[in-house]
């Protein structure tokens, strides 16, 4: 399995913080964008477009291609802007 944890705005317009994946065909954090963005319209919308989001893994910044494996957490997030 691999948990995934949803933040900012990103959880808000989900409906979701966090839940687990079968780790079953994905091998990269765009395996998993891929996969959630067939769940429907507002899945969708959070991930394409001119929505820039971030991907960490076990709570490193990384690049989307990054290969992942079970029992890694990804965390998918806006960027942050502060002042």
């Amino acid at each position: 399995m691999i948990k995934i944890k949803y933040f900012a705005r990103l959880s808000e317009s989900l409906g979701v913080k966090s839940e687990e994946l079968e780790y079953a065909g994905i091998n990269t954090a765009e395996d998993i964008i891929d996969l959630l963005i067939t769940r429907g319209e507002v899945w969708a919308d959070a991930f394409t477009g001119d929505n820039k989001i971030l991907v960490a893994v076990n709570q490193e910044l990384c690049d989307r291609n990054i290969v992942v494996k079970d029992g890694d957490e990804v965390a998918l997030f806006p960027p942050v802007t502060g002042g």
